[in-house]
């Protein structure tokens, strides 16, 4: 373990993190092709928000880097890049096949790559390790070996950062499988769960983010059955809840990196073997039409109330995946966005936790950049970001003499003004 020397490739939400514990004990080198990304982090500055300036100077032994001959002199290679899924909700390797490409053009003999990204399972060994052996002209697990630990972070989590979260490991070869297991137990306060094989951990991982959307699906759809029914949702799970084995989730918009896309991934290699999984796929589907759910919801209610659809202004409270974080990949918030213009409403998007020019660039969506009050005729809160928590029924004032408030996070507290919930 003394002479090992780290490289991590892809210094996001997940690279970062893990680099910054590996160098606080070991030579480690952060490595991203987007040399802004690299400028940023020597000045002590990370747009994730994940870690401080502090958190950058607390390991001594980390540099950052965006050039490939800088990474040459390590021996262990960490990939956590990104796999998101194309248009047709494909899974989408590109980042994975170019991570490979670069690791074949760096890697000597003897040398250990281990990846962290959510594939379904072979993926490493199937689809990216030839990568490396046809670019490299080495041979896996003779010349060189692999290892996969899946990425567990929680972005925006305070609470767990990535040394409190258990890690799963495994290796291409007992040996390997048991250097991996040592190397992450050294930074892992939480500790370590050695996986019998490479497909073993990768299949953990994305069964992990499957079980929660196909929960989280059963109640969105309960959502639906319970809207039809005139029930409030929110009072049904608070009563269901009292019992103590009953799984408490809320109806909600499901987007992000990880619960959003991994099904994805599942249902794709399911499929390619011949079984069609008819609850995941389910489950996605349902998911990925909250959006249109919770559009013709305001829009039900706002017609009770007599408002004129056409021309509405609705104001929509936060545009990330999550609360208490700027990550806008994958959110669903752009659906609901899309559909309230497809009624013709005016659509204004506020949201302090994410970088207007990133909006405008990703969904080509402007933000507005303060809130002005008696100015809406619908207000919608999709994220339940601390500072519209700390607003409380300040959030009333956003709005006109008749106003229409959809709280899909349950952020105002019941007043008496038939706030529309999921």
């Amino acid at each position: 373990m003394k002479d090992t020397k780290i490289a991590v490739i892809g210094l996001g939400y997940v690279g970062l993190p893990l680099a910054i514990e590996f160098g606080k004990q070991y030579s480690t080198i952060g490595f991203d092709i987007k040399s802004h990304r690299i400028k940023e982090l020597n000045e002590g500055i990370d747009n994730t928000r994940e870690v401080t300036a502090d958190d950058l100077k607390s390991a001594p032994q980390l540099s950052f880097t965006s050039v490939e001959d800088d990474i040459r002199e390590a021996n262990v290679y960490i990939v956590t890049v990104p796999t998101p899924i194309d248009d047709h909700r494909q899974p989408d390797l590109t980042p994975l096949v170019k991570a490979s490409e670069l690791l074949g053009r760096v890697i000597n003999k003897g040398d250990v790559v281990i990846y962290e990204s959510t594939v379904y399972p072979g993926a490493t060994e199937e689809d990216c390790i030839p990568v490396v052996e046809q670019v490299s002209g080495l041979v896996f697990n003779q010349d060189f070996y692999a290892g996969y630990s899946p990425e567990r972070i929680n972005p925006g989590d305070k609470e767990r950062p990535v040394s409190k979260i258990m890690k799963v490991t495994s290796g291409s070869t007992p040996e390997i499988a048991e250097f991996v297991d040592q190397l992450y137990k050294s930074i892992i306060t939480a500790g370590t769960f050695k996986a019998s094989s490479i497909k073993v951990a990768e299949a953990s991982k994305i069964i992990e983010n499957t079980q929660r959307d196909v929960n989280i699906a059963l109640i969105n759809e309960l959502s639906m059955i319970f809207s039809h029914l005139g029930i409030d949702t929110n009072d049904v799970i608070e009563a269901a809840a009292t019992k103590w084995n009953f799984i408490k989730l809320q109806p909600g918009l499901v987007g992000g990196h990880c619960i959003g896309v991994d099904p994805y991934y599942l249902v794709h290699k399911s499929m390619s073997v011949g079984h069609i999984p008819d609850i995941i796929r389910k489950a996605r589907e349902i998911n990925d039409g909250m959006a249109r759910f919770v559009a013709s919801k305001l829009i039900k209610a706002m017609i009770e109330k007599g408002q004129l659809i056409k021309g509405a202004k609705v104001l929509v409270m936060g545009m990330t995946f999550k609360e208490n974080c700027p990550d806008i990949r994958n959110t669903k918030v752009i659906d609901l966005i899309t559909e309230l213009q497809s009624y013709s409403m005016d659509v204004d998007i506020y949201d302090p936790w994410v970088d207007p020019l990133e909006a405008e660039h990703e969904y080509g969506v402007s933000m507005v950049p303060n809130l002005n009050e008696g100015e809406y005729d619908a207000v919608i809160i999709a994220v339940a970001h601390s500072e519209f928590k700390q607003m409380g029924s300040g959030i009333y004032k956003l709005g006109k003499g008749v106003t229409t408030y959809l709280d899909m996070k349950n952020v105002l507290e019941s007043s008496g003004r038939d706030e529309v919930r999921l």
